[in-house]
């Protein structure tokens, strides 16, 4: 065989390695489109107390009547200590009305600037012709983080349309301690990260995972019928002092929500079974078992708001 061909061959097989370590990073990176990457995220021991301490955070509130009944549940019967809300969708003020009822729970503005969901859209709370580089020529945000940034979203825009969504939590006389970004959209660059922090601080509010939360359990990505499992193994495992995490988006396996498609190739097609099973899980008599043999502290953000306001350290 000719030096020629075994060297083809062997560039071959190096391009094909190098394709398949690239596809494979890929998927690791978009497997779960709700994470938010902490690596580099610095553990800080606020307490100095030796203890275990755990938020357990339920996302998209607000997104839809069977997401709220399923976090009515989870405040009545299971295990929760913040909840990041949704306040542009037309569910907004049943949500409200459900957190007023439970003033133990730290509230977050879940600040949105895409809209994954099929047919289900929505847009912005300011009028569209303020962010017009943020919505689609129907008024309605992007579907996915990607999309956005195809449209090149004016910085000024994004800063509005997040104060905006504040404010709009704040008139609806909720008690909010802390803000986080739904799917990361609204930190896509470092000028929109810089102006999402200024926003934070300017109302004194914390930002979710500023504070070295370890995120160490991921029920996400676990099929329907073993989260609990997973979560209590989790939990179970959890050994050395200090601030962890759980992020769970709860919700209940109806028509209302089964009918729904999410737009980005990652999202679980059986997205309402996920949901639901992820509320049950925060439900589970087992769980709050485990929490109480481990001796965990369950802490909200309202808390580290009061006590540790200074002590942000961005996590990525």
């Amino acid at each position: 065989m000719s030096r020629i061909i075994i060297a083809t061959l062997i560039l071959m097989s190096v391009i094909f390695m190098l394709a398949m370590i690239g596809m494979a990073e890929e998927q690791k990176s978009v497997s779960n489109p709700y994470e938010v990457k902490t690596e580099g995220a610095k553990s800080m021991d606020l307490f100095n107390d030796g203890k275990i301490r755990l938020v357990i955070r339920c996302d998209d509130v607000g997104f839809c009547h069977a997401a709220n009944m399923a976090f009515k549940k989870i405040a009545e019967e299971g295990c929760v200590s913040a909840v990041s809300l949704l306040v542009n969708t037309p569910w907004l003020d049943e949500a409200v009305e459900i957190l007023k009822e439970h003033p133990e729970i730290s509230v977050g503005v879940h600040t949105c600037l895409n809209s994954e969901w099929v047919p289900y859209r929505w847009g912005p709370v300011l009028p569209v012709n303020q962010v017009p580089t943020l919505v689609d020529e129907w008024g309605k945000f992007f579907p996915t983080r990607k999309m956005l940034m195809e449209h090149n979203p004016n910085v000024d825009e994004v800063e509005k349309e997040v104060r905006a969504q504040i404010d709009l939590a704040l008139r609806k006389g909720l008690k909010i301690s802390y803000i986080d970004h739904h799917m990361s959209a609204a930190v896509q660059t470092p000028e929109m990260k810089e102006r999402f922090v200024k926003v934070a601080k300017e109302y004194g509010f914390v930002i979710s995972r500023w504070f070295g939360e370890r995120d160490e359990i991921n029920i996400y990505n676990a099929e329907p019928k073993r989260k609990l499992a997973v979560l209590i193994k989790g939990i179970k495992n959890l050994s050395e002092p200090g601030l962890y995490i759980i992020v769970c988006h709860p919700g209940l396996n109806q028509p209302e929500m089964a009918v729904l498609k999410d737009v980005n190739p990652t999202g679980p097609p059986n997205m309402s079974a996920h949901r639901e099973a992820e509320a049950m899980a925060l439900c589970s008599p087992k769980l709050k078992k485990v929490i109480k043999q481990k001796n965990i502290e369950i802490i909200g953000y309202d808390l580290l708001k009061e006590r540790f306001l200074d002590k942000m350290i961005e996590p990525y």
